[in-house]
């Protein structure tokens, strides 16, 4: 394989926390005198950080009261996330072979880095990632490359020697930000269309697909 390393986006990259995603948005839009949200609008936003979101189901740009969005959120999704949250069918037997073929694993992600590892551990797969960075590890969110360039400086691999999977356009940004080559999946809610406009490896239908060209 020619990549030392891959690093993955975790939602509808890796698995689905759809629900409770949903569950926990809603709560904190409830909480905040706002009515639910559609299951598909809180769909679209996943990838975003949690102000980002806010910002979108509401249309309000205050800081503060997307603040009040993410504490509420993350309140709730200690609750609800890990149960409601699945690997795809492949996922594990893909991270299983890249590290049988001596490929490291990092997830970069806005979800939490103990969330990714409660996930990870229910789903029995905890031994093939080598390491995470959460949203609450960097200061700057995707598509800032900031966590994406901290695994290569961990590491210390060069940029042509990591790959960048990821199934949004704020993964796109994120591999063109950091100047690693992109592969994009189409498991999340883009479509091949919209990344046509980003410099790719390619865009597949799911990570098995990928996984036949590298």
């Amino acid at each position: 394989m020619q990549y030392q390393a891959i690093i993955f986006d975790f939602d509808y990259t890796l698995g689905d926390s759809t629900e409770g995603i949903v569950v926990s948005a809603n709560d904190a839009l409830e909480k905040m005198g706002y009515p639910m949200a559609s299951r598909e609008a809180i769909r679209r936003t996943i990838g975003l950080s949690l102000p980002e979101t806010y910002q979108v189901l509401t249309g309000d740009k205050e800081p503060e009261k997307g603040e009040t969005f993410r504490r509420y959120f993350v309140e709730k999704a200690d609750e609800v996330m890990t149960e409601n949250s699945e690997l795809y069918p492949d996922a594990r037997n893909i991270l299983a072979y890249l590290k049988e073929n001596g490929v490291r694993v990092a997830i970069v992600t806005t979800k939490f880095d103990y969330r990714i590892e409660g996930i990870l551990k229910k789903c029995q797969a905890t031994e093939y990632v080598s390491k995470i960075v959460g949203g609450n590890n960097v200061s700057n969110p995707k598509p800032d490359p900031e966590g994406t360039l901290k695994v290569l400086a961990d590491w210390g691999l060069a940029k042509n020697e990591v790959l960048y999977v990821g199934d949004s356009l704020v993964d796109a940004k994120t591999a063109q930000s950091a100047g690693v080559p992109f592969a994009a999946v189409t498991t999340g809610t883009t479509t091949k269309e919209d990344f046509l406009p980003y410099e790719k490896v390619g865009v597949f239908a799911n990570l098995t697909e990928l996984m036949t060209v590298l």
